[in-house]
């Protein structure tokens, strides 16, 4: 499994970095679970040969310790993200809802298919952004399955953030579920407005 899947090369790449050590990749996911999170990465990797043969170039880590404690079920919902994929956009029974955050650059699409009962059957998700963010589209899929339009529109951001118990630094990634699940479902409708 990998730390941040998001972050972890978009951190790499930003500071000229082109691969990050297993081992120290392991230093981090226990500290995650520990309570505390690699919140920046800094450094060079170091280009070198030993005796005419290269080997992989070490990465220089600088942790800054940020009291942030991931629950199991957010690591959960990251490692394993549920409903990952895409649906039939040109289909009138599937509403996509596609919302970002200029502010910390995750994207975020929800799609739904709803059935003749007006109940979702099916949700999938593609997402760029943090682990905090796919926790919250993940969990955002599953809630919504079996669900009418009516009562999907009752789910809340503050009820996924209390779900995954997410920092305050990360309450926006919930936002984000809420905005496209609403989003989603805007489209489906539109979709049966024009039809008629």
């Amino acid at each position: 499994g990998e730390l941040l899947r998001g972050q972890k090369n978009q951190q790499a790449r930003a500071v000229g970095c082109t691969r990050l050590d297993r081992e120290q990749l392991g230093v981090c996911r226990e500290q995650l679970r520990k309570g505390t999170m690699l919140s920046r990465v800094a450094g060079l990797a170091k280009v070198g040969a030993q005796l005419g043969a290269h080997r992989p170039a070490p990465v220089a880590f600088r942790f800054q310790t940020v009291q942030t404690k991931y629950t199991d079920s957010l690591i959960d919902h990251y490692e394993n993200p549920r409903n990952v994929g895409s649906l039939d956009k040109k289909k009138i029974t599937v509403g996509t809802g596609l919302v970002g955050a200029p502010a910390c650059g995750d994207v975020m699409k929800l799609q739904i298919e709803v059935d003749d009962q007006g109940r979702i059957i099916e949700s999938k998700f593609k997402t760029f952004g943090c682990g905090s963010a796919i926790a919250s589209s993940s969990v955002a899929t599953e809630w919504v399955k079996g669900k009418t339009i009516d009562e999907c529109l009752q789910i809340k951001n503050s009820d996924i953030a209390k779900h995954l118990n997410l920092p305050p630094v990360k309450l926006h990634c919930s936002m984000l579920a809420e905005d496209a699940i609403k989003a989603a479902i805007s489209d489906y409708k539109k979709k049966g407005e024009a039809a008629e």
